[in-house]
């Protein structure tokens, strides 16, 4: 490495090294590109645990506007240690929006002036919502084009292959694709007009009753746009199992604020969205579908990014990247391409071909790994240190600064 850039990679009797150069004894280790977190909702707290993770950049799909570009643009600058940031601001909706800091729109105009907005004030990529219509989706994804912005999805009222069809660069939880793939979605676009969770269910649920040629068409269908899927089987999986007291427990213990855990409440999201024993023996089985699903998508050539959703009740930063990419290996994906789709396929998304592969001019992202990911992935969990933007990092010297 030379200041924040990989200058060679070979044999060590191949590389010529210069008098005074630094060492780093890494015999018997394995070393992995920089992760890449492709759905996370950032905020300042996340920042060391994903570096003592591995995870070097981020993409962060939702936020206070004004804040998460101020904390963007002071990480970017190296302010403090942190990944790279590749932040949408707040995301548009429809309306009224799912979320009170979401910007809601209702129509083709507004669809567009809210892209503007985002434009200007230097956003990295445009984040729509379950709410948005496929007319108004349109309009939103032709004005991004104009300014270079990719848009990221996550779909209610519109299936997936017309919001690929319609240019969007990802689709995000596997939205979308039971609409596409049901034949008659009437009654999912109805649940999804009467609320978010009301949406979800009934989306989640209609996975055991879709065909599995239906699904293998609408996999096939979507790859062959080069559409990206962010599936975040971390989110499916434990909302199945949310009436398992264990997930909670589990989840981000070692890396995650007490205060911040306090906060989580099984419980009060189980009411609220109304789920019931049914529900989750039902999702369960969902998830099956799922699996093989991506397992079509893959083999047909799609492109898969591994996201956590960090930030959101129950789903930790840097560790829950590596339960997402332990899923993706779950459902049938080699632990070579789960570990791609953390890596290469995550800076492919974020449109930035200097991180997410180890190559000379690279950028000098690199998590250095006690044990062999491909032999077990779960091994990704096991960073000694990582080298961010050419500086090296101990993980017990950033686990100190918690």
């Amino acid at each position: 490495m030379r200041g924040r850039y990989i200058e060679a990679i070979g044999p060590g009797d191949e590389v010529v090294l210069e008098d005074g150069i630094t060492r780093v004894d890494a015999t018997g280790k394995w070393i992995l590109p920089g992760l890449i977190d492709a759905h996370a909702r950032i905020q300042r707290w996340m920042l060391p645990r994903y570096l003592a993770a591995g995870v070097t950049a981020v993409r962060g799909l939702h936020g206070k506007q004004d804040s998460i570009l101020a904390l963007a643009e002071q990480a970017n600058l190296n302010a403090f240690p942190s990944p790279q940031l590749f932040v949408a601001g707040a995301m548009i909706d429809g309306v009224p929006p799912t979320r009170t800091d979401a910007t809601g729109v209702r129509d083709d105009t507004a669809g567009r002036h809210a892209v503007d907005q985002r434009s200007l004030a230097g956003v990295d990529q445009i984040m729509t919502y379950t709410r948005i219509t496929p007319s108004i989706l349109g309009a939103i994804v032709d004005e991004a084009r104009s300014f270079n912005l990719p848009v990221a999805a996550q779909l209610g009222l519109t299936d997936a292959l017309t919001a690929a069809r319609q240019g969007v660069r990802s689709i995000e939880q596997l939205s979308g694709v039971a609409e596409a793939a049901s034949g008659n979605a009437s009654g999912l676009y109805a649940a999804h007009r009467q609320g978010y969770w009301q949406g979800w269910t009934a989306a989640e649920q209609s996975w055991v009753r879709l065909r599995p040629l239906a699904l293998k068409d609408v996999a096939e269908r979507l790859a062959a746009t080069g559409v990206v899927l962010v599936p975040m089987l971390a989110t499916h999986d434990a909302y199945s199992r949310l009436d398992d007291p264990t997930v909670v427990e589990s989840a981000g213990s070692l890396s995650t604020p007490d205060s911040i855990r306090a906060r989580w409440d099984p419980a009060a999201l189980t009411t609220a969205a109304g789920w019931s024993l049914d529900f989750f023996r039902t999702a369960r089985l969902a998830r099956e579908s799922q699996n093989r699903f991506l397992r079509d998508f893959a083999a047909a050539g799609g492109i898969i990014a591994a996201g956590s959703n960090a930030g959101e009740d129950f789903f930790a930063a840097g560790d829950g990247l590596h339960t997402e990419i332990e899923l993706l290996a779950a459902a049938g994906l080699s632990p070579s391409e789960a570990t791609v789709a953390a890596t290469g396929n995550g800076a492919r998304l974020v449109g930035a071909d200097s991180i997410g592969t180890l190559a000379p001019g690279k950028v000098a992202n690199l998590v250095i790994l006690a044990r062999d990911p491909l032999s077990d992935i779960r091994n990704t969990r096991s960073v000694e240190r990582i080298i961010l933007r050419g500086t090296i990092m101990p993980t017990d010297s950033i686990r100190a600064s918690w």
